[in-house]
């Protein structure tokens, strides 16, 4: 990091580019003016250690990828999962070999009950909570074109889960971020498909760019404790992604600017860039490999 005196240093035969570090400046026999040393104001970064974590959707592909790299910041870390108790624990293994705290919590995040309910079992069993990543989805691998393709319940669940439980979410969280000194932060997995008429289906597709916008509208309303962006992934070759035929991924990859799918590391690494980052609100960040910009 670097700081940048008011004062030209030009003026004072000082060089351009002066360090941060007080302590530095004060040893250093040859260190400039008080005055300079005044100007270079200090801002300590969002510490992760000891801040809890819920992620919904947790037990598998990205979600566990995202519970790892949380655990390795020092944050204890909440993990959601629907049916799979089994791979929930291993992951909640390989989260507390970083000696942090890891607890499971079932939930159907298309059930607001099961919304509530685990965020105020996060809250109770970590003693607080600092950052939701809402992780969970859910789609059915319907042909696109087709309007009959998709039935009236994928489209409401597909609307519960990937919707709806934003706001419940965020609604159930609320109050302790805002109560925490340092507020809250949600981060939402979304997917290009929001902003691009292409996905695992319609319903997919359309309720991904309504979660943008709901996105937008929390971020404008419940600031400034509150801090609320989506990551939007390109094709992650998880257990889910490996549902497209090869030739369909392919495709995807060849269309990519990259010529690769994106990276689970990279995608989850987003969302802790995210939540440390303190003037960032509103965002859909893409990390895609360049697809949606071919």
């Amino acid at each position: 990091m670097q700081c940048y005196p008011t004062a030209s240093p030009r003026r004072y035969g000082l060089p351009q580019v002066f360090p941060t570090s007080r302590l530095q400046l004060l040893s250093d026999p040859n260190n400039y003016t008080l005055s300079f040393l005044l100007q270079c104001p200090t801002k300590m970064p969002y510490d992760f250690k000891g801040k809890k974590v819920l992620v919904t959707g947790g037990s598998r592909g990205l979600g566990e990828y995202i519970c790892v790299k949380f655990a390795k910041e020092g944050c204890n870390v909440a993990i959601n999962y629907v049916s799979s108790v089994d791979r929930a624990n291993a992951v909640a293994e390989k989260v507390e070999d970083h000696g942090v705290r890891a607890c499971l919590i079932q939930g159907d995040m298309g059930i607001e009950a099961d919304v509530k309910r685990t965020v105020e079992t996060a809250i109770e069993i970590l003693g607080g909570l600092d950052i939701i990543i809402s992780n969970a989805g859910y789609t059915r691998f319907s042909k696109f074109d087709d309007l009959s393709a998709a039935t009236v319940d994928d489209w409401q669940t597909t609307y519960a889960v990937n919707v709806l439980a934003q706001r419940h979410l965020l609604f159930q969280a609320l109050p302790i971020f805002n109560s925490n000194p340092h507020g809250g932060v949600m981060i939402m997995s979304s997917s290009i498909a929001g902003i691009k008429t292409s996905g695992s289906s319609m319903p997919y597709s359309v309720t991904k760019a309504a979660q943008l916008h709901l996105m937008k509208c929390l971020a404008a309303t419940q600031g400034p404790k509150v801090r609320v962006n989506a990551v939007l992934p390109g094709l992650l070759l998880t257990e889910w992604g490996l549902r497209y035929p090869q030739e369909r991924i392919d495709q995807v990859t060849e269309a990519a600017l990259l010529k690769k799918a994106t990276d689970l590391d990279d995608c989850a690494q987003a969302f802790v860039d995210i939540a440390r980052n303190t003037s960032m609100t509103g965002q859909s960040v893409v990390v895609d490999s360049g697809l949606s910009a071919a």
